[in-house]
């Protein structure tokens, strides 16, 4: 923990393996932590890969008061406001797409292709459908991942065994695209320079907020960038560790409400 008091004036939490438990729920405890935080105008920011409608549905009637970097920093939104979005082009799109079409024949591999109104998948079995249906409340099942009239924010693959196993698939995209294994089973391609970090950059200079007043808390690669973004980083203990040798500090694990202990301190 920092060794002097700190100006706390905005909260990043990356969700899942951070502040979301192995249950797949919020800890109760940061409910009420929530309320606080908003009351003393600390402005709350979920910075996930999770879609935003997905995130508004987990904070309920909170969502109206908080910020949102969702889809990995494609879209960045403030107070109800959708502030930017960052979509790839239409052919970068279609040949993921393909790509994962590729990969699939020797994995097991499903592709969401991630849009600004909707998530689209074309793999239908159940297994993949419901995991998918965590992290994307809107969600729609076609025929044809090529035919969905929608921008995309990114493409994702989820890899039932390893995700950074299936990654050198969409190794010929890096040289135009982003290719970040955000996950132990997914990967998520988008623009080159948008990133959580980039997201949360945009929000703090609109509320004019300086770096130090700034904690962010993340667990694996998809958040390296969104700790640089903030004076205060911690990295979760059960994060990876790369992730611990680029924060500053370290939070017990989400399995322990790790992000609820160190606020509590930090906020006295």
């Amino acid at each position: 923990m920092p060794d002097h008091p700190v100006d706390v004036r905005l909260v990043a939490l990356d969700m899942d393996g951070t502040l979301i438990g192995p249950d797949g729920r919020v800890p109760p405890s940061f409910w009420p932590l929530l309320e606080q935080m908003v009351d003393r105008g600390i402005v709350v920011v979920a910075a996930s890969g999770r879609q935003y409608a997905t995130l508004r549905t987990l904070f309920g009637e909170a969502a109206s008061g908080m910020g949102f970097v969702a889809e990995n920093g494609t879209l960045v939104a403030y107070r109800d406001e959708i502030l930017a979005t960052d979509t790839v082009a239409p052919e970068a799109a279609a040949g993921l797409v393909r790509a994962a079409r590729t990969a699939a024949r020797e994995r097991d591999i499903g592709t969401v292709f991630c849009g600004v109104r909707s998530g689209y998948i074309e793999r239908h079995d159940a297994r993949f459908h419901d995991e998918v249906a965590i992290y994307y409340e809107a969600l729609e099942l076609i025929d044809d991942l090529l035919d969905v009239d929608d921008r995309a924010l990114k493409v994702s693959f989820f890899d039932v065994d390893s995700a950074p196993d299936a990654a050198p698939f969409f190794a010929p995209f890096t040289d135009t695209q982003q290719v970040v294994v955000s996950g132990p089973h997914w990967i998520d391609v988008m623009n080159p320079g948008v990133h959580k970090g980039s997201g949360l950059d945009r929000l703090r200079t609109l509320l004019g907020l300086q770096r130090d007043q700034i904690v962010a808390f993340g667990d694996y690669h998809n958040d390296l960038e969104l700790l640089d973004a903030a004076g205060y980083s911690f990295a979760m203990a059960n994060g990876h560790p790369d992730v611990h040798a680029r924060a500053r500090y370290i939070a017990p694990p989400n399995t322990e409400a790790g992000v609820v202990t160190v606020l509590r301190e930090l906020l006295g």
